[in-house]
């Protein structure tokens, strides 16, 4: 009787040990949400070449007295 005892919770052990182990897979193997970054939710402002109608950040753009534009070559071909 008492071998029949030990036995029981040497398997009672292995499976809570087993099952444990599973929940832990599943877990990793789930994809994790996105953390939002610091730059996420700032919206970039998009506009457009006034000579060739690309499309370009604000921040990249070059501001002429005639318009925006991709380029120097095409600030130049415009007459700014």
């Amino acid at each position: 009787m008492k071998y029949l005892l030990v036995t029981a919770l040497i398997l009672v052990v292995f499976w809570l040990w087993r099952h444990n182990r599973q929940v832990e897979r599943d877990e990793a193997a789930r994809p994790q949400p996105r953390k939002p970054s610091s730059q996420a939710g700032a919206a970039t402002e998009v506009v457009a070449c006034s000579v060739c109608q690309v499309h370009l950040p604000r921040s990249e753009a070059l501001i002429g007295a005639k318009g925006i534009y991709c380029s120097e070559a095409h600030r130049r071909q415009a007459g700014d």
